[in-house]
């Protein structure tokens, strides 16, 4: 029994000295990893920053596009609902006078 209490916290502590280490291993690669993810994060945000003024433009050109789509339609709805109501307006006229 003298044997085991002598025995057992001299494995105890070897086992905790290699989860140590390999807990400090871990967390040098794994700095390591994390600095190399943000330096590929940094370049692919400058190569983004670089196409923003970009995709202003597109913006700005279905911005305008848009609108003017709108102005048509608008202009081609009004057109149409003149012609349509006009004539009824004439029908009702029509029947009014006679």
């Amino acid at each position: 029994m003298d044997f085991w209490l002598s025995f057992l916290p001299i494995i105890i502590y070897i086992l905790l000295i290699i989860i140590l280490i390999i807990g400090i291993i871990l967390g040098i690669k794994s700095i390591i990893t994390i600095n190399k993810v943000e330096k590929v994060v940094d370049d692919v945000n400058e190569k983004v920053e670089s196409l923003n003024s970009l995709f202003q433009i597109v913006d700005f050109t279905a911005d305008k596009l848009v609108s003017i789509t709108d102005k048509v339609v608008d202009g081609i709805s009004s057109f149409a609902s003149r012609l349509f109501f006009k004539k009824k307006k004439n029908k009702k006229e029509d029947e009014e006078d006679e």
